[in-house]
């Protein structure tokens, strides 16, 4: 009995020696954070076709770190992060009422997939008329500056 005691004291005594630092900080209702919350990281597909300079493939952007086999990740990401500004869509399409300069920029077309800000993104986009490339070159560098 008295061994059975001595060794709950000496567990006692070695919980208490734990340096501060080990000990996890509270979260916001006083509860141990145990776990950190993992970064939700941006993925996306880029295809596109018929630029006509040799820009034609398919690239896999990652922005939350910028990676991925998109040449310019990076500024990409950046500028998908200036669109977002305000909680705007990226990648929303043009309203159906939009009127539209009658011009062609062009064979190109492009879609983009995958997860932008934790929401699926499957989008299009080509050079028919002046709305459409405008929407393109507004998205540049994730889709290559193609056009005159």
């Amino acid at each position: 009995m008295l061994r059975r005691i001595a060794l709950t004291a000496a567990s006692a005594a070695a919980l208490c020696a734990v340096p501060a630092t080990a000990h996890a900080d509270p979260g916001p209702l006083g509860l141990p954070q145990l776990f950190a919350k993992p970064a939700i990281q941006d993925r996306l597909q880029v295809s596109v076709t018929d630029t006509g300079d040799g820009r034609d493939g398919t690239y896999e952007l990652e922005c939350g770190p910028s990676g991925g086999t998109h040449p310019e990740p990076a500024n990409a990401c950046a500028r998908l992060d200036e669109l977002s500004a305000n909680g705007r869509d990226p990648f929303a399409p043009l309203s159906p009422d939009t009127q539209c300069t009658m011009q062609y920029g062009g064979p190109a077309t492009a879609r983009v997939t995958g997860t932008w800000h934790g929401r699926p993104v499957d989008a299009t986009y080509k050079r028919t008329n002046g709305c459409e490339i405008s929407r393109w070159q507004g998205l540049v560098p994730v889709l290559p500056a193609t056009g005159p």
